[in-house]
C-alpha cells in the first residue's frame, strides 16, 4: 500500500477542527476534501489552515466520491449522523476514524462493526482518553498490582456548560469516565444503575426541577454506579451545572489509590500509598507517601490520529479503541438510560457468574 493516505473529514465544528489540524501536520496524510453543512466554517478553515485549491470544500457529503485516491474519512458530526455516515463511507470501501459514540444504538453499532470486517477495513472510534498519556500509565500502575487488590473507584466530571440540547448529561459526559474504568480494569460493567434530576430542560414547562424521567426532558445531574465482575464498584458525578469544575477519577486498592485529575499540575496522576494496620486495638495508617508521577508529553488526539494512520497501512485492528470497544459503551450507556427513566432501577448487562 501507499504510504500516503488520503483523508476526507466530515465535520469541522468544535472538535472536527482539530482532527482537522491533527491530519494536516501528519507526514503521511493529505486531506482530500473537507465537508461541513455551513459554508462560512468551510471559508474559514480553508482561510485559518491556508488550505490547498486541491483540497475538495463541499456540504454535501456524497460529494467525497469524487476525491481522486480517498482511503479514509474521519466524522466530527453530531451521533444522529453517524450511522448513514458510516455505513455510506464503508461501502465505499473507506477506512473510518469516528467521534464517539459510535451511534446512539447498539444494534447500530454491531452492524457497522460487521460490515468494517467484511470489508476489511478499519473502524475506529475517537475516545480520546485512552490514548491520554495519563491513563496509559494509570493502567500499567493498576495492572502492575502497586495498589494492591481492588475495591472501588469514583469521578466527578462538573463544569458550568456547555450545555447540550440534543443528549442529556449522561450521553454527554459519561462516556470518558467508563472508558477509563472498563481500560483500567481491564473489564466490563454486569450491571448499572443511574439516577438523575432536571433543571433546565424539563420538557414540560411547567415541572422544574423534577427527579428524572421520560417524560421530563434532559437530565442536567447524574448519578451513575456501574458494578463489575467481582463486585467492584464505580460510583460517577457528572453535571454541567455546577460552578466547581472537576475531571477527576480515582481507583481505591488495598495498598492505596490511585488519582488522575486534568485539572492538576505539573502531572494529573498521583499515586497516593497507604493502608491500615490493626495494632493495639485500633486501626492505624500506616506506609503513607504520596507520588505524582511522570507521564510522556503529547496531545492525546495527536495520539488517535497516529494510531489510525498506522492501523491502515499496516492493516491492524485499533484494539484499545475499536468499533467493538465502542459497542460495548454505547451498550452501557443505553442499560444506564434505561435505568435513568425508571427511577434508578438496576439493569444488567449480562448474568452475573
Amino acid at each position: 500500500m501507499n504510504n500516503q493516505i488520503t483523508i476526507a473529514v466530515l465535520g469541522v465544528g468544535r472538535w472536527g477542527v482539530h482532527l482537522l489540524r491533527n491530519f494536516l501536520e501528519h507526514p503521511q496524510v493529505s486531506i482530500g476534501a473537507v465537508v461541513d453543512p455551513n459554508p462560512e466554517r468551510l471559508v474559514a478553515v480553508k482561510r485559518q489552515f491556508n488550505l490547498s485549491e486541491n483540497v475538495l470544500l463541499t456540504t454535501e457529503w456524497q460529494a467525497i466520491k469524487q476525491v481522486q485516491d480517498l482511503s479514509a474519512v474521519a466524522i466530527a458530526t453530531p451521533a444522529t449522523t453517524h450511522y448513514d455516515l458510516i455505513k455510506y463511507a464503508l461501502n465505499l470501501g473507506y477506512h473510518v476514524l469516528a467521534e464517539k459514540p459510535l451511534t446512539l444504538d447498539p444494534l447500530e453499532c454491531l452492524e457497522l462493526c460487521h460490515l468494517a470486517e467484511q470489508q476489511h477495513l478499519i473502524l475506529m472510534v475517537d475516545h480520546t482518553y485512552l490514548f491520554h498519556p495519563g491513563v496509559e500509565k494509570g493502567q500499567a500502575v493498576i495492572q502492575a498490582g502497586k495498589i494492591g487488590d481492588l475495591r472501588y473507584g469514583y469521578a466527578t466530571r462538573t463544569h458550568l456548560g456547555p450545555v447540550r440540547q440534543d443528549v442529556d448529561a449522561l450521553w454527554d459526559l459519561a462516556i470518558h469516565d467508563i472508558a477509563i474504568f472498563n481500560n483500567w480494569l481491564g473489564q466490563q460493567p454486569v450491571k448499572v444503575q443511574a439516577t438523575g434530576t432536571v433543571w433546565l430542560q424539563t420538557g414540560d414547562k411547567e415541572t422544574s426541577p423534577s427527579t428524572f424521567n421520560h417524560n421530563h426532558g434532559l437530565a442536567d445531574l447524574v448519578w451513575v454506579t456501574l458494578t463489575y465482575p467481582g463486585g467492584f464498584q464505580a460510583y460517577i458525578h457528572l453535571c454541567w451545572l455546577n460552578t466547581d469544575k472537576q475531571r477527576r477519577l480515582v481507583v481505591v486498592g488495598q495498598r492505596g489509590s490511585l488519582i488522575f485529575d486534568e485539572m492538576s499540575h505539573p502531572s494529573p496522576l498521583t499515586l497516593l500509598s497507604g493502608e491500615l494496620k490493626y495494632q493495639d486495638n485500633q486501626f492505624l495508617p500506616m506506609n503513607q507517601s504520596q507520588e505524582v508521577l511522570e507521564i510522556e508529553k503529547g496531545e492525546p488526539l495527536k495520539r488517535v490520529c497516529d494510531r489510525f494512520i498506522t492501523c491502515i497501512l499496516k492493516n491492524t485492528p485499533p484494539v484499545v479503541s475499536s468499533g467493538w470497544v465502542s459497542t460495548d459503551l454505547v451498550q452501557i450507556l443505553t442499560a444506564l438510560t434505561v435505568s435513568l427513566q425508571r427511577g434508578g432501577e438496576v439493569v444488567f448487562l449480562k448474568p452475573e457468574s
